[in-house]
């Protein structure tokens, strides 16, 4: 009897084996085709990519946390925040004083990027002072103080006091 319990049982492991494979790599596939890369930018153009963490203290605090690739400068650039599994949560890309935010299938634009980066974000970030910073250089924006010591180790902190409600900013950027 154990002979032919071992025959039944052997075929119909192997079978599952075989089908387990088969999902692991539709699996691999499926999460292969949500990955977007972002556009190849040239390479003296500066780009970071990393994660982000915002919090805002208040009666309501809120926290927003995602994977990002950063490109360009101030005046002309992308952001891309992607959530752990890497599909792009938004897109936001500016130049010449346009700003356009992609998310999901909502598309808005606008003139001011602070205006559409506080959509995502649920507050204003200093971005001209953010691309200092990433560089590791001191810049003053009102309100927000950065601790720029752990910038060699491509981590960055910076805290606004000032408006109301508070908000801290965390950096880590990958190497």
């Amino acid at each position: 009897m154990p002979g032919l319990f071992g025959n039944i049982v052997s075929p119909l492991t192997g079978t599952l084996r075989h089908r387990w494979r088969g999902w692991l790599v539709l699996c691999a596939l499926w999460l292969a085709g949500c990955a977007q890369p972002m556009p190849s930018a040239p390479a003296e153009e500066n780009s970071w990519t990393g994660r982000i963490a915002l919090q805002i203290d208040g009666q309501a605090s809120q926290s927003f946390s995602a994977m990002f690739e950063l490109r360009g400068t101030a005046q002309a650039g992308g952001l891309v925040l992607l959530s752990p599994f890497g599909n792009r949560i938004a897109q936001l890309d500016w130049k010449d004083g346009h700003a356009q935010l992609v998310s999901g299938q909502d598309t808005r634009t606008s003139d001011s990027l602070d205006t559409l980066l506080q959509d995502v974000t649920g507050t204003r970030i200093p971005v001209t002072a953010l691309f200092s910073w990433l560089k590791g250089t001191q810049a003053s924006a009102t309100g927000w103080q950065a601790d720029l010591t752990g910038i060699a180790d491509g981590r960055l902190t910076a805290r606004r006091d000032d408006p109301q409600p508070t908000a801290t900013l965390r950096i880590a950027l990958t190497p």
